[in-house]
């Protein structure tokens, strides 16, 4: 059996970012440093963090006095900011800066008068924290159907964004659907698409095209993650998401000659190695990388770190 790592894969550069600030939180600050929800959506890096002393909350009233604070990766309403700076308490701001970005397009856009659209799933944290950078005349979307139902004030004056961990594929058509519904709509332009969803989606497509299996080492609770596997599903190979190793089902490999491996921006790249090292013990006979542009993105850290 064979085993081909996709190119580029794992971490991106925000959530580097993300996780340095905690880290460097802790050193500068000590223990506890508060981190309101996950910092990014991967269970091995949340334990890991809970670990070196990182207390994870839901709001921030749950953050003493005089507490250091971290705001997670994937950004978070304005209303939230309001309120830390209400309170004794030190925040950092860990919100990815290709998501700071489209925060910035989204307020530029409300304050020109238009409607704002966001392409983005329900629920989803960045989605949630988008929407909430201005308080009216903002609407979510992701289907066809969600665009058909759009009741705008003026639809002579709309913007969109998307969901940065959506690929230009997945939102093609509903864009395709606001621009017939709305031909003067304004966006902030492919760019909001981020570079690690992109060139991660491209790479497991290649891999897809090379193997009989594709294994996706991230969260269930991780979007772009799950992106990966079904993006492998649509080109036709099985392909299944692990958190880690721990999740592998034997059985998967029966009859395959060559398994691809990937993981999601928000996985550490230890978990692909134990995959590896896994497989070698099971009847991998060579392991190989796929031709790629590995990152070469880096973010700074906030004042104060």
């Amino acid at each position: 059996m064979q085993v081909l790592l996709a190119q580029p894969r794992g971490f991106c550069a925000g959530v580097n970012r993300a996780i340095a600030i905690v880290e460097k939180a802790l050193a500068v600050y000590g223990r506890p440093i508060y981190v309101r929800h996950e910092i990014v959506h991967n269970k091995t890096v949340v334990n890991e963090l809970k670990a070196k002393g990182a207390i994870f909350v839901d709001h921030l009233s749950e953050v003493p006095d005089g507490a250091t604070a971290i705001l997670s990766a994937h950004g978070v309403p304005q209303k939230v900011k309001d309120y830390a700076a209400t309170r004794d308490i030190r925040i950092f701001d860990a919100t990815c800066p290709l998501v700071m970005k489209v925060h910035r397009e989204v307020i530029k856009m409300h304050n020109d008068g238009l409607s704002v659209i966001v392409i983005g799933h329900k629920g989803h944290a960045e989605v949630e924290g988008t929407m909430g950078q201005v308080k009216d005349n903002i609407y979510r979307v992701c289907s066809d159907e969600e665009v058909d139902a759009l009741q705008l004030p003026n639809p002579d004056k709309v913007g969109y964004v998307t969901q940065t961990t959506l690929s230009t594929d997945e939102t093609k058509e509903v864009i395709a659907r606001l621009k017939s519904k709305f031909p003067s709509i304004r966006s902030l332009s492919s760019a909001d698409i981020c570079y690690a969803t992109q060139s991660r989606q491209e790479a497991v497509k290649k891999l897809a095209a090379e193997v009989d299996l594709v294994l996706v080492i991230g969260s269930s609770t991780s979007s772009n993650s799950r992106r990966l596997r079904d993006k492998a599903q649509r080109e036709g190979v099985r392909a299944f998401l692990i958190d880690s190793v721990e999740d592998i089902e034997p059985s998967w490999f029966e009859g395959v000659q060559r398994v691809g491996l990937t993981a999601g921006a928000s996985a550490p790249e230890h978990l692909v190695q134990g995959v590896v090292e896994y497989l070698k013990a099971n009847g991998a006979t060579s392991v190989e990388t796929m031709p790629g542009v590995p990152d070469r993105i880096a973010f700074p850290l906030p004042a104060g770190l």
